[in-house]
């Protein structure tokens, strides 16, 4: 029963994460990203709440692209236990030849009984023209990370990435930023 259950609650939050409305008010994404430049290591510099980052004090993300245009995704976040938690999958076009829109699908024991169904939305909202900071959210707003080559970026890059997640119409207020490796030593003492 408790199975059932948990196969239920994932299913309807999953199907929540993947359904969109084809409507104008739709955050805008950047058109075009070069997968090839995009891959490599993105440190999550904050994100809207999210249920199963709900333990990461420090989160990662690598992405490999694969010679048919799809990407590997290995993602990983560090707790405040100072423990590490893995998770891979595959990031797929929404639309063949168009790399802003991407469904992102996890191997885990929910994809493997329901393949398919547990895809989310990647939608590339912002890259900067080095690579090196990226936005990246859901079209239901519900979801956004803030992303950067380095764990740390200046204040006015911060800044202007959040103006930018504020103009797509993101609640920034709420956003949960990346712990300092100054504090994760602090509570671990």
């Amino acid at each position: 029963m408790m199975r059932f259950v948990l196969c239920l609650c994932a299913s309807l939050f999953l199907a929540g994460c993947a359904s969109h409305s084809g409507d104008d008010l739709q955050p805008k994404t950047v058109g075009s990203v070069n997968l090839k430049r995009y891959q490599g290591t993105w440190y999550e510099l904050a994100r809207l709440p999210m249920y199963f980052q709900r333990n990461c004090a420090q989160s990662e993300a690598r992405y490999t692209l694969l010679p048919d245009g799809d990407m590997s995704v290995f993602n990983r976040c560090l707790t405040p236990e100072w423990k590490w938690q893995e998770a891979k999958g595959m990031a797929t076009p929404q639309v063949p030849g168009k790399t802003d829109k991407l469904w992102v699908e996890f191997n885990n024991w929910f994809t493997a009984l329901l393949p398919g169904v547990a895809k989310g939305d990647y939608w590339v909202l912002y890259v900067s023209d080095d690579y090196k900071t990226a936005l990246v959210g859901s079209p239901s707003r519900r979801y956004m990370w803030i992303l950067s080559r380095t764990p740390t970026v200046s204040a006015d890059t911060r800044e202007d990435l959040l103006s930018r997640a504020r103009q797509q119409g993101y609640d920034t207020t709420r956003l949960i930023w990346r712990t300092s490796d100054k504090q994760m030593a602090k509570t671990s003492q």
